[in-house]
């Protein structure tokens, strides 16, 4: 017998020793009874299956997940609300999403539309001038980008004909 056999306890000799306490703040008196736990864990697992030689017959894992009651009350509720036609989710279909986008769009182009007819003339032309000013500088932006080119194959046509002679 080992040191620590002493020292473990089991179920059966520890109930007594707790319900022996009368006091009021007993833990005991708190706690439901045995056959409370039992029915909270119900045992889904069934006896190995032998074979005629008498060997277990393999089988899948159980899958906590599949076998929570819970679990398949929800998907049982999903599928008739599905089958009835009802939207639990909150889920749109394809044809809703893209009705909704295209009225979303048209609502932004009226706005957009409503608000450029109501700026008055020199916000436009103020607008219209701050719109000029900034196409010009992209505009010698690419001019320069043209000019490097040009530069650049003028130098290569000085350093071809200094490098033959």
């Amino acid at each position: 017998m080992s040191v620590h056999s002493n020292f473990i306890l089991t179920i059966p000799r520890v109930k007594p020793r707790l319900s022996n306490d009368n006091s009021p703040t007993s833990p005991t008196k708190q706690l439901p009874g045995e056959d409370f736990y039992e029915t909270m864990i119900p045992e889904t697992r069934t006896p190995p299956l032998l074979n005629d030689n008498g060997l277990i017959v393999p089988r899948k894992p159980i899958n906590p997940v599949r076998e929570d009651p819970s679990r398949q009350n929800l998907h049982k509720e999903l599928l008739f609300n599905q089958k009835m036609g009802k939207n639990v989710l909150n889920q749109k279909s394809e044809l809703q999403r893209a009705w909704e986008k295209h009225k979303d769009n048209v609502a932004k182009k009226q706005m957009e539309h409503n608000v450029a007819e109501t700026t008055p003339e020199l916000e436009k032309v103020i607008a219209d001038r701050a719109r000029r000013l900034e196409n010009p500088i992209k505009q010698e932006s690419e001019d320069d980008k043209v000019i490097n080119k040009e530069f650049l194959q003028a130098r290569m046509k000085l350093k071809s004909r200094s490098d033959s002679s």
